[in-house]
Order: structure tokens, then C-alpha cells, then sequence
């Protein structure tokens, strides 16, 4: 798999099916390996191991209904009141973060109305934190700890 700009951490990885899967800590199984996945699992170790978020308060692919179209957030943080606080989407290495992804994140919280929004492809990560009173988001120098949140 790719080399990332996240901390290493003890993945579990094994075949399902003749496909390797890697295990999802938040979702408590094996999913299959893409390279999408693998930058998944490794912002989620970083998040919970490097900036203190729990686990207990964060989710994997988070289905959300607009209408008759069905959408699917990548990771969602809640706060202790169980509202979402922060979109994750994430892109395989080899996917360029351009406005079209920006884009898509700005989709989704449409529908959730979180304070920031992260994006990573594993290589680059990129955090907004959005003012709803001043209609705007500033891109912030890194990913906040959760205590800053």
C-alpha cells in the first residue's frame, strides 16, 4: 500500500474472499482494502492516538438522506451531545484534493451543519473551520486536538 504523511500504527490486515480487508476499529470489522480505506484507518488511529479524539464519539461511512438520494459521509466526529461537530472525506492518495472535493463535503453538511470539515487524501489534509454568522470557513495550520474543538 501507499507510504502516508500519518503516523504508523499496528494494522491488522488479512483475506476475506481472495481480497486482503483491513479491520476498522470504529466499525469493529474487516473491511475490504482500497486505497480510500487505508488512508480512512490511518487518519482514524491519528485522530484518536496523536489528537485525543475518542473513538467512542466518532463513526465510519455515516449514511445521510437529502430527498430520495442517499449520501455517505466518509467519518463524522459527534460532541458529547451527540450533534456532529466535524466532517472527514477522504480521497486515495493518488486523488488530488481540488474544489470538486470541497465540494462534496460542502454537500453534506448541508445536511449536518458541523464546525469544521476535514479533508486528506493520506498525503495532504486540509481542516476549515466554518462561521455560520460570518458566512465564511478560515483553513486552519493543522488538525485541532479535540480539547480545541
Amino acid at each position: 500500500m501507499y507510504r502516508l504523511n500519518l503516523p504508523q500504527y499496528e494494522i491488522k490486515i488479512t483475506e476475506i474472499n481472495g481480497h486482503a480487508a483491513i479491520f476498522d476499529i470504529l466499525r469493529r470489522k474487516y473491511v475490504n482494502l482500497t486505497p480510500e480505506e487505508w488512508v480512512r484507518q490511518h487518519f482514524i488511529h491519528f485522530l484518536i492516538e496523536h489528537k485525543d479524539y475518542p473513538a467512542a464519539l466518532l463513526a465510519n461511512e455515516v449514511e445521510l438522506q437529502c430527498g430520495d438520494k442517499r449520501l455517505r459521509c466518509d467519518s463524522v466526529l459527534y460532541g458529547s451531545d451527540m450533534k456532529p461537530k466535524m466532517i472527514m472525506e477522504y480521497k486515495a492518495p493518488d486523488v488530488a484534493i481540488t474544489q470538486k472535493v470541497f465540494t462534496q463535503i460542502s454537500a453534506y453538511n448541508m445536511l449536518l451543519h458541523v464546525d469544521y470539515l476535514v479533508v486528506s487524501n493520506g498525503l495532504q489534509h486540509y481542516c476549515c473551520k466554518i462561521n455560520y454568522e460570518k458566512r465564511s470557513c478560515q483553513f486552519l495550520e493543522d488538525i485541532p486536538l479535540y480539547g480545541e474543538i
